[in-house]
């Protein structure tokens, strides 16, 4: 390398490949560059020739055993193109990077970051994407000079770049404060006409607008508005955990409820009583769709907004964590003609996303799939999916016995809550039918207990229940600042593990959390699954139509060999995805 170039390399956040690297193959270059395990590798190419599909980097992703940055790194010195580790706002120009909308540019992964010598430079996640590159040169009337940096970079710099105000609910509040006329504002803002006929730059719209712009790009799954006695406080939820965001003036607490209840379609003149609604809207080219609650407490009403991404992109079973032992039993389990498969965990455990991927595999036009849910969070291509409706009378039980009319193949039903649904749940499995659904349950042997407990025969549930799959999400290290330690003798007894076990795990070794501007200090950036895998066999079945209590089940499933959620949050401890602090948070019962 040139020292110009190896100065460059140092200097600034773009590198150039290594030109011995250039033109090999992909899995050989990682191997060097990510030190990734050549077991690994092949196990990857293994599978890759197995299903046809996929590509080398991507398989190894989705398996966690090199990350996205790896893999662009190892494009970029096989397609002798820089690579850009990261991004930063000063890098883009921004009114270059609006002559190309948003949502091509998020869903090709690429960003032009600024002209240089009669073309343009391209941040790009895949340099082989030639229509995407095409497209982008006619929109920018340019030649192109690609960068190759991950994904996840190309998409923050992107947020950054179309993004006028970041920051903009902090300095609404600014601007609030500094405004004489708010306080009159805030009560003309309670009146249902005058909202309707506000116009869109006032500060009250502009601040709920930005809060809810930026719960959507900090992946927030709730938001949470509470008055206290002398303060407002918004909470973002992110990765199941509730963080502080803003404290707006008290004063404006009237107006920024009347403006969410009015986005609702709920009553404003109503605060004594609890209300429930929905709002969709569209931001930076999804489309959210916002499950609205409302409840009044001493110090006013309080609001939670469950944000639901209808545009999110559906993870596969192995994506969410799963096991390739338990992936397997699962979709044995899953391409039966008839039974139960239930799915257990308490509220927000991705009980549902784990159906739907569940759902995605096995479905083709051959099968007739529909879905009774409350409410519909994602969109299936080729499935017939309804929403319940209680004020109708429209309960999953009522979806249900109507669905057995539509020669039905399969079923998801969202939740068996009662007896009704899962005396006609059961019925179904038993005349042929595959059903799908979820009960709130602490682990997977109280599934059958729980159902005997709604009051259905427990020769029923023995007959008809297949597999019961508890499990949890656990977030997941963030790789940039994750950091390895030697946990004690102690620590590692909680999770049943030993010194012993964590030597022969070898590489990766335990981790612990740290925190960086890339996961806002937390230590975590996303989240993974455990998973407690039961399959209902005739042992299984024999002590269900005794009707044991579910430590005794759970004792002859654990002897049969299955693996508890406290076991695999314990292998995912020693693979560096997550810490035993957040396997123990959620595992506690298990103990």
């Amino acid at each position: 390398m040139p020292d110009a170039q190896a100065a460059a390399a140092v200097d600034s956040p773009v590198a150039v490949p290594a030109r011995s690297l250039v033109g090999q193959l992909l899995g050989e270059i990682l191997v060097v560059l990510a030190k990734l395990d050549r077991e690994a590798l092949d196990e990857a190419l293994r599978a890759q020739a197995s299903s046809e599909t996929g590509r080398i980097g991507e398989l190894l992703v989705l398996r966690h055993v090199v990350s996205d940055e790896d893999v662009a790194r190892a494009l970029a010195a096989q397609l002798d193109v820089p690579f850009a580790a990261r991004i930063g706002s000063e890098q883009v120009d921004v009114e270059l990077a609006r002559a190309v909308p948003i949502n091509f540019a998020k869903q090709s992964r690429l960003l032009p970051l600024r002209r240089e010598e009669g073309g343009v430079v391209v941040a790009v996640a895949d340099p082989l994407d030639t229509p995407a590159l095409d497209h982008a040169r006619m929109l920018l009337g340019a030649p192109l000079r690609p960068v190759v940096a991950s994904a996840g970079a190309i998409v923050d710099a992107i947020n950054a770049a179309y993004d006028r105000a970041l920051n903009e609910a902090e300095q609404l509040v600014g601007e609030m404060e500094a405004q004489d006329d708010l306080d009159s504002l805030a009560h003309e803002l309670e009146e249902p006409q005058d909202l309707l006929e506000a116009d869109d730059e006032a500060p009250i719209i502009r601040l709920v607008n930005s809060l809810l712009f930026r719960a959507a790009k900090e992946r927030a799954s709730d938001i949470h508005i509470e008055p206290m006695e002398r303060e407002l406080i918004v909470r973002f939820r992110v990765d199941g955990v509730l963080h502080e965001v803003i404290r707006p003036p008290k004063r404006y607490q009237n107006s920024i409820v009347s403006r969410v209840k009015v986005m609702g379609q709920l009553n404003i003149a109503e605060k004594r009583l609890p209300q429930d609604g929905r709002i969709r809207i569209k931001l930076a080219g999804r489309d959210i769709d916002i499950r609205l609650s409302t409840i009044p407490n001493v110090y006013g009403e309080r609001i939670v907004m469950r944000l639901l991404d209808k545009t999110s992109t559906l993870l596969d079973l192995a994506e969410i964590g799963m096991d390739h032992a338990i992936l397997t039993q699962v979709e044995h389990v899953i391409r039966r003609s008839h039974g139960i498969f239930l799915v257990t965990g308490p509220t927000g455990s991705g009980k549902t996303t784990t159906l739907y991927a569940a759902l995605s595999i096995i479905n083709t036009p051959d099968l007739n799939i529909l879905t009774v849910e409350d409410p519909v969070e994602y969109q299936l291509q080729g499935i017939s999916q309804m929403a319940i409706n209680p004020k109708i009378g429209l309960t999953f039980a009522a979806g249900l016995r109507s669905f057995l009319r539509q020669d039905p193949d399969v079923i998801m039903v969202g939740e068996i809550r009662d007896r009704d649904t899962a005396e006609i749940a059961i019925q179904a499995s038993l005349t042929g039918h595959l059903v799908f659904s979820t009960v709130h349950t602490n682990d997977s042997a109280g599934a059958v207990t729980r159902l005997v407990d709604m009051g259905v025969e427990p020769f029923l549930v023995a007959s008809s229940l297949t597999a019961v799959l508890a499990q949890r999400l656990v977030r997941r290290l963030c790789m940039t600042c994750r950091q390895a330690h030697t946990p004690t003798t102690e620590e590692l007894a909680e999770v049943g593990m030993t010194p012993e076990q964590v030597v022969r795990a070898g590489s990766p070794p335990v981790y612990r959390a740290v925190g960086c501007a890339t996961c806002g200090q937390s230590g975590y950036r996303g989240r993974t699954g455990i998973y407690e895998f039961l399959p209902v066999d005739d042992d299984i079945r024999t002590l269900a139509i005794k009707n044991v209590d579910s430590n005794t089940i759970k004792k002859q499933a654990v002897k049969r060999g299955m693996t508890t959620l406290l076991d695999d949050g314990a292998r995912k401890v020693l693979a560096g995805e997550t810490t035993i602090a957040e396997v123990l948070s959620v595992t506690q019962e298990d103990l």
